[in-house]
């Protein structure tokens, strides 16, 4: 493949065919280089990881559940670096383009799999998402994207980062490879629509930019007469910062301690932004987490309280549009601070969301999210074939 886009791992030729019979059978599909391939060395985006760490005996229960299903595998795809980053930059082995705005960033850290999907290089692609690496590249380069309910799809073979919040993901530019694709991953049927309500969080709508406000107000006009009821709702009383600031404790110490020993031992080259997140997660203390914990599971208990099996909650994917692949160090922390903002909720919660490229502002894609009650998964994907059915093909 001609891998005009940056998206792939540059030095990693991989081609497994898929079974000749299945659902997805004619289908191609990428894995992000967090994911075990049968011969292969996981590299994790770190030049150093790869060079530690042996060649995999197994592939992955995902990879190997599509290939199982028919569609072929045809590369690895680039992520930030050991997936900590929700922008798609890489200081090693380069940033993938965004084929839908190819000044700005594709949004990560499932960089190189949303660019593989939005420049048509291949029907669908494996991402990973405990912070947001599979919402935000969804939004940021059009496409449809899951970030399923913690647990749901399996990650055997999968490098964790922080394992209370690590998910698989995946993506598609349409609805139907989508679909076919989440029942083979959730090993279930598309759920027909119940009757649920929309509940629209105006903090979070509060919180993002105009121009993604402007452009999803009337995506979501068009939308509502598919839905019981439409009320708006204040998510976080005490204001999504707080909500934010939790979700970013906890995860920092777990991929602290996921990757500790190996820096310990391998004192590896990280890029600065990398370096620093892993120092100051390695300091943190068991202690400190137990106001997060307790935050984090009154937060559970309310938000299914709210849910309740009857509701979604509807909110902006990011807070902002993706910014210029050459900006300064302080604006992409600036852009990652404020889109945790958003993501936070889902992760803190466990539950799933699905990024719907309903919008635009000008050429630059903006994406909706619904997030559903816990095991909603295929709901969600059925919701997501009802509010987008002009979205059968983008084009690339």
């Amino acid at each position: 493949m001609r891998d005009r886009l940056g998206a792939f791992v540059p030095h990693c030729d991989v081609v497994i065919q898929g079974a000749p019979v299945g659902p997805l059978a004619g289908m191609t599909f990428a894995a992000k280089d967090l994911f075990d391939v049968r011969g292969f060395v996981t590299g994790s985006g770190n030049p150093d990881w790869e060079a530690t760490h042996a060649p995999a005996g197994r592939s992955a229960w995902t990879v190997q559940r599509l290939l199982d299903a028919g569609a072929t595998l045809v590369g690895k795809t680039i992520t930030d670096e050991i997936s900590l980053g929700l922008l798609g930059i890489n200081q090693h082995f380069g940033t993938p383009l965004n084929p839908r705005a190819p000044d700005l960033v594709p949004g990560g850290s499932s960089s190189g799999s949303a660019s593989a999907v939005a420049g048509g290089l291949v029907d669908t692609a494996l991402g990973t998402d405990s912070g947001g690496s599979v919402r935000v590249p969804a939004s940021f380069t059009g496409l449809f994207g899951l970030r399923p309910t913690h647990g749901v799809i399996p990650i055997e073979g999968m490098a964790t980062q922080s394992p209370s919040f690590d998910t698989v993901g995946f993506f598609a530019r349409d609805v139907a490879t989508f679909a076919m694709v989440g029942q083979v991953l959730l090993q279930a049927n598309i759920a027909k629509v119940p009757a649920v309500d929309l509940l629209v969080a105006t903090d979070c709508f509060a919180a993002a930019d105009r121009s993604v406000r402007d452009a999803l107000q009337s995506a979501l006009a068009r939308l509502s007469h598919h839905f019981a009821a439409v009320r708006d709702i204040v998510l976080a009383d005490d204001g999504l910062e707080s909500w934010a600031a939790r979700q970013r404790m906890l995860q920092s110490f777990e991929f602290g301690r996921t990757f500790a020993d190996w820096v310990d031992a391998t004192n590896p080259r990280f890029s600065f932004e990398v370096a620093g997140a892993l120092a100051g997660a390695i300091r943190m203390d068991e202690a400190d987490m137990a106001a997060p914990r307790a935050f984090r599971a009154a937060t559970r208990a309310m938000l299914d309280a709210l849910l309740d099996g009857r509701r979604v909650l509807c909110l902006p994917t990011t807070p902002i549009l993706p910014i210029r692949r050459d900006a300064s160090l302080g604006e992409m922390r600036h852009a990652v601070d404020r889109i945790v903002h958003l993501t936070c909720i889902a992760g803190l919660a466990g539950l799933p969301q699905v990024s719907i490229p309903l919008a635009d502002h000008g050429r630059v894609p903006v994406g909706l999210s619904l997030i559903g009650w816990r095991g909603s998964d295929s709901v969600l994907l059925a919701l997501a074939e009802l509010l987008s059915p002009h979205l059968s093909q983008v084009p690339v």
